[in-house]
């Protein structure tokens, strides 16, 4: 890993403390469910849960216990409250869980679906738990809980797995078709002994090429969070499948979007080498699919932490400087459990709400980037290294 200043790694731990506390505080302590939002401006009353925020909560604390922000014996605590739970309690599907739940019940709201990607990133924050405690029951609970995901439910009839299924319609139309956020999950796929997806799976779906001023790359037409996901757990560094070497390429989707970003510069004067940034998020007028390039969505001048906090290990200088300017500079945009989804310089705006997927890519790929601890922990799961093998992944 690249040498941090002290003042580099000063602010990065400061960032890391305060969204573990995001993560401590707002789950259920009964179930561990981590809440999706917390309105860190007012007394948040907020019950929905997400497992896709629990799934980096649960790596967070493996964080905050090797850090010191908790003991060992209330981390384990806690991590044990949310596998049984989630092995005994939590309604799935074969193993799949609803998106969305009440946080204190583990029911279904907001009809939503079991999403596959989303039980994707509740594995992966499992898993990482089960190799950094080390105690029987995590790692009974954690086999058990793999081991119940039935990949070939999803794939009975395409090698292409739907984005989830309704018990009001069945399987959702849509597909894991382009590169994106996908990874993770048909590689646990391919690593699951129990319900192992097909090894022609890994190659269904497409690359496409994108160009950028000369610079190419496999992207997609989507925001930034793309490239980072899957790279939160899974180590790409050094080795690449018949493809790619999806480290490099997130490097490069980066290094793009800041150029695209600085661009943008003389539409949106917020936007420099010292401030860039578009993914997903909240926005003055409710959550806005944006990023680019190709440009996606309507860019109003709104900048993302996340989406430099996600990419600090593909490009630590360039994110860095921006993370250190929202911090010295934009005084509104920090809270009690680090940065705010979302703001706008330009209209002075400031979101009211963390989101826990957000905070928890920036929190896990600040870790990365200072010791590579979730990387070196999740890599140590046979699911993971038999996925990579049987995906085709070789060192070079």
């Amino acid at each position: 890993m690249p040498a941090l200043s002290p003042e580099e790694d000063s602010l990065l731990e400061e960032l890391e403390k305060a969204s573990f506390q995001f993560f401590w505080e707002q789950a259920d302590p009964k179930t561990g469910l981590v809440k999706d939002r917390c309105n860190v401006r007012a007394d948040d009353h907020s019950t929905v849960a997400s497992i896709a925020a629990t799934g980096f909560g649960l790596t967070g604390i493996c964080i905050g216990q090797q850090r010191g922000y908790v003991s060992l014996t209330d981390a384990r605590e806690r991590v044990l409250t949310a596998l049984r739970f989630l092995w005994t309690q939590m309604p799935n599907q074969r193993g799949f869980y609803y998106h969305f739940a009440n946080a204190s019940t583990g029911e279904r709201v907001w009809d939503s679906e079991v999403s596959s990607i989303d039980t994707a990133i509740l594995l992966c924050g499992i898993l990482t738990c089960r190799q950094h405690f080390r105690h029987s029951e995590i790692t009974r609970l954690a086999y058990d809980i793999f081991k119940r995901v039935e990949w070939t439910w999803l794939s009975e009839d395409t090698t292409l797995l739907p984005h989830g299924w309704s018990p009001e319609s069945g399987f959702l139309p849509y597909r894991w078709d382009y590169y994106s956020e996908l990874m993770m999950m048909y590689l646990l796929g391919l690593g699951s002994l129990s319900h192992p997806l097909p090894n022609k799976a890994w190659d269904a779906w497409k690359r496409m090429p994108f160009e950028y001023e000369g610079i190419r790359y496999i992207g997609s037409f989507a925001p930034l969070f793309i490239h980072q996901y899957s790279q939160a757990w899974f180590d790409f560094r050094g080795k690449r499948d018949r493809y790619t070497d999806y480290f490099k390429n997130s490097m490069i989707a980066t290094q793009v979007h800041r150029r695209f970003c600085i661009e943008l510069g003389r539409r949106f004067p917020d936007y420099s080498e010292d401030l860039w940034g578009i993914t997903a998020s909240d926005s003055q007028y409710g959550y806005v699919v944006w990023g680019g390039p190709p440009e996606i969505g309507p860019i109003d001048g709104t900048v993302v932490p996340s989406a430099t906090g996600g990419s600090l290990p593909f490009m630590p200088e360039g994110t860095l400087r921006v993370l250190n300017t929202i911090k010295t500079k934009y005084g509104g945009a920090w809270s009690k459990y680090g940065f705010v989804n979302a703001f706008n310089p330009l209209t002075k705006w400031y979101d009211t709400d963390v989101v826990g997927i957000d905070t928890g890519i920036t929190m896990l790929m600040a870790e990365n980037l200072r010791t590579g601890f979730v990387w070196e922990t999740f890599m140590k799961n046979p699911e993971a290294r038999r996925g990579l093998d049987r995906a085709g992944f070789s060192a070079y």
